[in-house]
C-alpha cells in the first residue's frame, strides 16, 4: 500500500522520475523553491528518502524496468498532473564486440521504452493540468548526434529517445508539451565510474569548448524552465547542454 499523497489545488504538480540521482535530485531541489507540489519517485529505497527529507517532497518508489510500477505511480500522484520529468538514464559503455543482447535492451528499456510508458501513464492526468499545456522533459545524450566511440547502445537507445520527442510532440499538442536536454558528461554519480581521478576529468573537459564538464544544477535549470511556463510555446526540441562540444566541437 502507498500512502495518500497531499493534494494542493494552487501549487503546479510535478512528477520527477529518477529522483535520487544527481540530476534529478539536483532538479527537486530547484524546484523547492517554487510553487509547486514534488512527487519524487526512484528504484532505491534509501536514497530517494534522503531527497524526500531534504525537499519535504512526496515519494514513492518505483523501477522503470517493471512495467506496473507506472500505474501504480500514477495512481499515488493523483488525477492531475503538470510536469513530468524522466531523470533516468545508463551509461553502459562497450565496444561493438563486447555488447549483447542484454545490453542492448536493458539500454533502450531505460532510457526509451521507461520515458514512453510514463508519458503514457500521465496523460490523462496531464490533460488536467492546471495551465494547460502540460510539460514533459525527457534525458537524451549528445551521444546520439555526436559519434563516439564505445558508445553504441547508449547512443542507439537515447536516438530513440530522439524520435519519441518530436513524435510525441506532434501527437499530443496543444494539451502537452514534450521535449528533452541532451547533455554531454555531467558530474553526477552515474558517470563516477568514468571519471576515476583527476587527469582523466581534465582531459575528457578538454575535449569541450567551454573546457569543463557540466554540472548537475545547470542540467536542473534547464529542466526547470522546460517545466514552467515560460516556455509554454516550445515543444518537440531536443536541446544541447553540453559545452558546446556537439556545435562547436573539440577546440583544442
Amino acid at each position: 500500500m502507498f500512502p495518500a499523497a497531499k493534494r494542493t489545488k494552487n501549487m503546479r504538480t510535478i512528477l520527477i522520475y529518477g529522483a535520487d540521482g544527481g540530476i534529478g535530485s539536483a532538479l527537486a531541489r530547484k524546484l523547492t523553491s517554487e510553487e509547486c507540489r514534488l512527487i519524487l519517485t526512484a528504484r532505491d529505497e534509501k536514497r530517494l528518502q534522503v531527497v524526500s527529507d531534504e525537499t519535504g517532497a512526496d515519494c514513492i518508489t518505483g523501477d522503470v524496468c517493471n512495467p506496473d510500477s507506472f500505474s501504480d505511480i500514477m495512481a499515488y500522484a493523483g488525477d492531475r498532473l503538470d510536469g513530468l520529468a524522466y531523470c533516468v538514464g545508463t551509461i553502459n559503455l562497450k565496444s561493438l564486440s563486447r555488447l549483447n543482447e542484454t545490453d542492448y535492451l536493458n539500454d533502450f528499456r531505460i532510457n526509451a521504452l521507461g520515458a514512453a510508458l510514463a508519458v503514457q501513464a500521465a496523460i490523462k492526468a496531464m490533460q488536467q493540468a492546471a495551465k494547460p499545456p502540460a510539460s514533459v522533459v525527457l534525458f537524451s545524450s549528445i551521444a546520439a548526434t555526436t559519434g563516439f566511440p564505445m558508445h553504441a547502445s547508449v547512443a542507439m537507445a537515447k536516438g530513440a529517445l530522439n524520435g519519441l520527442v518530436v513524435s510525441l510532440a506532434a501527437e499530443l499538442a496543444p494539451c502537452i508539451r514534450i521535449n528533452a536536454i541532451a547533455p554531454s558528461l555531467t558530474q553526477t554519480p552515474l558517470s563516477a565510474g568514468l571519471l576515476c581521478n583527476d587527469q582523466v576529468v581534465r582531459s575528457i573537459a578538454g575535449m569541450h569548448p567551454l573546457k569543463r564538464l557540466g554540472d548537475p544544477e545547470e542540467v536542473a535549470a534547464m529542466a526547470a524552465f522546460l517545466l514552467s511556463p515560460a516556455s509554454s510555446w516550445m515543444t518537440g526540441q531536443v536541446i544541447g547542454l553540453d559545452g558546446g562540444r556537439s556545435a562547436v566541437g573539440n577546440m583544442t
